[in-house]
């Protein structure tokens, strides 16, 4: 029997970062605090906080990935992951004296315009479910 795997796009807003296949595991930052994404688990959005961004392939192992805000979308086996901005490294320490040097200050401007962002997100977001349910 063929174990399921996910299929993980890390999208910047210029490029691809990442592309694995075969992907057995997923633990993701949001404001909520950690929580992972196995092949089975149902389809979901959530929105991510910065932080680590861990994935688990069989071929290398586990990986790190230092990630800015953004959006993560599962439907099926894809998991589509789209940040302003990422870092991949070994060294996690790094990778965690990189959050929170670069990602987690922000000017006052950004914040607010984050702030503003995030409503118009979270409003989209309500009126979608609410067309889909009608």
């Amino acid at each position: 029997m063929q174990l399921a795997r996910m299929n993980l796009k890390i999208l910047l807003p210029f490029k691809i970062f990442a592309e694995k296949a075969g992907v057995s595991r997923i633990v993701a930052e949001t404001r909520e605090g950690s929580f992972g994404l196995l092949p089975h688990r149902l389809d979901c959005v959530a929105a991510l906080t910065p932080g680590i961004l861990t994935y688990e392939t069989e071929a290398e192992g586990e990986v790190y990935v230092a990630v800015d805000e953004g959006v993560l979308v599962k439907t099926g086996p894809d998991i589509l992951i789209s940040v302003r901005r990422a870092l991949g490294g070994t060294d996690l320490g790094h990778l965690r004296d990189a959050v929170e040097q670069e990602f987690l200050t922000l000017d006052e401007h950004e914040q607010s315009v984050r702030s503003v962002l995030a409503k118009m997100e979270s409003d989209f977001i309500r009126r979608m479910a609410t067309f889909h349910n009608e």
